[in-house]
């Protein structure tokens, strides 16, 4: 039978402001740990450590802008399009401008804290 999401878990973000991370199918809102899927607002200004996953990452920006760093150059993410980031791959993401930011994050494997890697940042698993 098709299990039934009624609604996201909040999972707990890092970075210099508070942002909200609603999860979907993940390791914390449905214990998939194949896939998750969440979706993310953040304020402007908010900025998170750098970060070294372990999973792929496939987000697509539905408002606003996010800014994606890596050691090969900075992208700007705009509304209606979209970022891969690879497992291994150094990348910090960040929404500087007026109004924030709002995208959909799918990580493949799920999340966790533990393969996230963020610099200076120790977390609990789910």
């Amino acid at each position: 039978m098709p299990k039934f999401i009624d609604r996201p878990r909040l999972v707990e973000a890092s970075g210099n402001k508070p942002k909200v991370i609603e999860e979907y199918i993940g390791r914390a809102s449905s214990g998939t740990n194949t896939i998750s899927v969440a979706r993310m607002v953040s304020p402007a200004g908010w900025e998170e450590p750098q970060q070294q996953p372990l999973f792929s990452e496939y987000t697509v920006v539905l408002k606003g802008m996010l800014r994606v760093e890596s050691p090969g150059g900075t992208l700007e993410v705009r509304a209606g399009q979209a970022v891969i980031t690879s497992p291994g791959e150094r990348v910090r993401y960040s929404t500087p401008e007026a109004g924030g930011a709002e995208y959909i994050s799918v990580c493949l494997p799920a999340f966790s804290f533990e393969t996230v890697r963020r610099e200076g940042e120790t977390k609990k698993p789910y």
